[in-house]
């Protein structure tokens, strides 16, 4: 190599062949790195520590991208090749860590997916939800199993409500709703009516059960536990007040473990909408309210509520946000004490039977009930 063809600032040229001779740096005592494929499939070469200047140009870069500078000419290209080749490692530990990274994202998105494809069940009606939506649930869930109760008899006509207990027709209500009728009509939330005879009533718990007559199909309401009610849970009330079927209220319950005293009369009977049909009757805390209970009364514990309750509504459902039946409304507070039921009007003050009580006496309602006999 002549001095024309030497790069600006180049040493000079070796006299012996790389390793060979005097002033050349003895050969590296480790094996030249291989070149590394990463996970995604990219090759990094790294240097081969041959150089590719074969010819002893002392300013030559070999294949590693520098690992031989013009240092080498000085005794520091052990050095200079040990600083050069980081970065090509480097760059091989960034490429593998990448891919693996984005191997790690991909099993995460993968995952992701799997998890979405795998549905958790969850209610209709979403149990801890306070607010307008969730009554909406409720009242979209219960409403089908809620119907209206017309019975007529000797005594008058009344309007009241039942609650749908199995596919086949039976239906809860209260028992001074159809007691003394010759005549029980039952309207569905579908505008559907059916015929539907009393199976067993108990006046001592002012409660009747009655059967739709050829009913099959129907959706029957998921009967809660009345011992876990507290006080302040928000509740829905559905029912016919006045003759409105599939009436929606909401409240909180009161307080528990109310004594509310009714008639067993059967001439007391006939609560509702209606001619001869008034409110129905009842005391509390000592008061009378809506009229006259009569001689013979029971007394039951009741669940009260501040869920508008008027005429009509007997009978119907006291609901929990679960969509779970709680209660079944059967007395009701109004300020128009003993008057029709065109002057009554909710305060808020409404009383329901706990549903264990009701799930407890449906065997003998079932048989017939305690008033089989009377």
């Amino acid at each position: 190599m002549t001095d024309s063809t030497r790069r600006s600032g180049a040493d000079e040229p070796y006299p012996y062949a790389y390793g060979g001779g005097a002033g050349y740096p003895d050969p590296p005592a480790y094996q030249p790195q291989q070149p590394v494929t990463t996970p995604s499939g990219v090759t990094v070469w790294p240097g081969d520590g041959s150089g590719s200047g074969g010819s002893g140009s002392g300013g030559g870069a070999g294949e590693d991208g520098g690992a031989f500078a013009s240092e080498g000419a000085h005794g520091g290209g052990g050095r200079r090749r040990a600083r050069a080749s980081r970065p090509v490692v480097l760059i091989a530990a960034v490429a593998a860590v990448s891919a693996l990274v984005g191997g790690g994202a991909a099993a995460l998105v993968t995952h992701a997916t799997q998890k979405s494809d795998t549905t958790i069940s969850t209610p209709v009606v979403n149990a801890n939800s306070t607010s307008h939506s969730g009554v909406s649930a409720v009242a979209a869930a219960v409403s089908p199993s809620i119907v209206e109760v017309s019975a007529g008899g000797t005594s008058g006509q009344s309007t009241g409500s039942g609650v749908v207990i199995t596919s086949g027709g039976e239906i809860i209500t209260n028992n001074h709703v159809v007691s003394g009728a010759d005549a029980i009509k039952v309207t569905f939330s579908d505008g559907s009516k059916k015929t539907a005879t009393v199976v067993g009533t108990d006046s001592k718990k002012d409660l009747a059960l009655i059967k739709v007559e050829g009913a099959s199909g129907l959706k029957p309401a998921s009967l809660g536990d009345s011992s876990k009610v507290t006080v302040g849970d928000q509740v829905v009330a559905i029912g016919s007040p006045e003759g409105l079927t599939g009436t929606v209220t909401s409240g909180i319950v009161s307080a528990l473990d109310r004594d509310v005293t009714v008639s067993t009369d059967q001439g007391q009977g006939q609560g509702g909408q209606g001619p001869g049909g008034g409110q129905w009757p009842f005391e509390f805390g000592g008061g009378r309210y809506n009229g006259d209970v009569g001689s013979s009364t029971t007394t039951y514990k009741a669940i009260q509520t501040d869920a508008s309750l008027n005429p009509g509504n007997s009978g119907g459902a006291l609901i929990n946000m679960s969509g779970q039946i709680i209660g079944i409304n059967s007395a009701m507070y109004s300020s128009a004490s003993g008057q029709s039921s065109g002057d009554a009007g909710s305060v808020g003050l409404g009383f329901s039977i706990p549903i264990n009580t009701v799930k407890s006496d449906l065997a003998s309602l079932r048989a017939g009930g305690s008033d089989s006999n009377t």
